[in-house]
């Protein structure tokens, strides 16, 4: 076995295994399926010119673009199930800096960003019954935020148990809509693979709105390459994190079909763009009343509750293992590279990220904060599936549990799609696209201050 494998081999953990494959499946999806299945699929079907062929098509796309992400993703967790996923990853596969790049645009925008933008919209779903200021909505979300972070500071366990009660409770309403919809609706949708909004179009700008919407169905797909980060918790990982990733990715994909083709059989076509056009992009609350009435109203608006929930307690368990990984590394703030010495979770960690959210959520520009961080994202993704190429390379020997099937044909399309859809996204929405870029070089400068740090500490100045 060569040195750089033997580098590479795991030591003991100081972290707690108690996370199965459900506890696996129920972190994926419980942050994958939050408030974006009830409303992007208004934004799919805007940016495929109101075709509703277009549109599930797009949401197809997106599952698979997702699932191939999540093939490449396994094999790294599968011979690599050591906290912190991605940094690892890019730091082992490229430079430090590298990873650390992407733990600081979690840290300080996408992570952080992401949970202040689901703890405000948790309280502003309840504006249908309730009459709440924006104020009180803040304040809300602020408490939301330190009680999960409160809860998750006792542990992972505690934390698993709350993702896989609220991964449960909220596919309940969602199944409820979606079969009362498949069983009941009357209408036969125009499924045809042409805009409808009365625009004549070539078949490559056909393409670029397909690549352009599926964009937008990655908003609803975004979470699945959180499970990693706690790959060191997990139960027999080297089996569990790919099954975990497969089941969860692929079970939503098909949740998310069928949930729109769902809409698609209740509202006639021309309704369904009256009321995008007005302004009222949640599709489902409307399919809901119309099947079961009022309570349909309230069924929906509890589904979102709970999904937006369990959404924001698998990001705060997930994320803080990112920054422990920066950490251990040496390119970021030692507190965060260690574990309380009783419930072994990243507590600094944990409550830095506390504290960064509730800053977000006083912000008034959450909206742009998270425009940037699909973007983003992306761009990190495409560099971690290209670091399956790299692994096999650079560590020939590394015992690999899981491969990915038909490499490397799978990993080179995976890397092709993300690119195509970053260069899409930066054609469609050049400042966006730009801006997304501003974090990361700021981080640059960052790493490079613990750098100088580090090689001090090294030489014992």
């Amino acid at each position: 076995m060569s040195d750089k494998v033997k580098n590479l081999e795991p030591v003991k953990s100081e972290f707690k295994q108690e996370i199965g494959v459900f506890g696996g499946v129920s972190i994926i999806g419980g942050i994958m399926v939050g408030s974006g299945i009830f409303y992007l699929g208004s934004y799919v079907l805007m940016r495929t010119g109101m075709s509703l062929g277009l549109a599930l098509l797009c949401w197809v796309v997106g599952g698979i673009v997702s699932l191939l992400g999540g093939l490449c993703f396994a094999e790294l967790g599968a011979s690599r199930p050591v906290a912190g996923g991605m940094v690892v990853y890019l730091n082992e596969a490229y430079h430090p800096i590298v990873g650390f790049l992407f733990g600081f645009v979690s840290w300080l925008l996408s992570g952080a960003g992401s949970i202040a933008a689901i703890a405000v919209a948790l309280p502003t779903a309840l504006r249908t019954f309730f009459d709440l200021s924006d104020s009180v909505i803040k304040l809300i979300a602020i408490v939301l935020i330190v009680a999960l972070t409160a809860y998750n500071y006792f542990g992972v366990k505690k934390a698993s148990i709350l993702q896989n009660v609220s991964m449960v409770a909220k596919l309940i309403p969602i199944g409820i809509i979606m079969f009362g919809a498949l069983m009941f609706g009357k209408q036969t949708p125009d499924l045809s693979l042409l805009p409808q909004d009365g625009s004549v179009v070539s078949f490559g700008s056909i393409i670029g709105m397909i690549a352009f919407a599926t964009v937008a169905t990655l908003w609803a797909y975004e979470g699945w390459t959180n499970l990693n980060t706690v790959a060191e918790e997990m139960k027999n990982p080297k089996r569990n994190l790919p099954l975990s990733l497969v089941v969860a990715i692929g079970s939503i994909l098909v949740l998310y079909t069928l949930f729109n083709y769902s809409i698609y059989r209740v509202l006639p076509h021309n309704e369904i763009v009256t009321m995008i056009n007005d302004g009222n992009y949640y599709l489902g609350t409307e399919v809901a009343k119309r099947i079961f009435g009022n309570v349909g109203g309230t069924i929906v608006l509890v589904g979102m509750i709970i999904s937006m929930f369990g959404s924001l307690n698998g990001m705060i368990l997930a994320f803080p293992r990112t920054y422990y990984a920066m950490s251990k590394e040496g390119h970021f703030f030692k507190s965060f590279g260690k574990l309380h010495p009783t419930y072994k979770v990243p507590s600094s960690a944990l409550i830095a990220q506390c504290i960064i959210a509730v800053i977000l959520v006083l912000s008034r520009n959450l909206d742009q904060l998270t425009s940037m961080v699909v973007f983003t994202g992306m761009l990190f993704n495409v560099l971690v599936v290209g670091a399956v190429l790299i692994y096999r390379k650079k560590y020939p020997t590394l015992e690999r549990p899981y491969k990915i099937f038909a490499y490397p044909a799978t990993v080179i399309i995976t890397i092709l799609i993300f690119a195509g859809l970053m260069i899409n996204t930066f054609i469609e929405d050049p400042v966006t696209a730009l801006i997304g870029f501003v974090v990361p070089a700021i981080g640059c400068f960052v790493y490079y201050y613990f750098d100088k740090q580090l090689k001090k500490d090294s030489k014992g100045i």
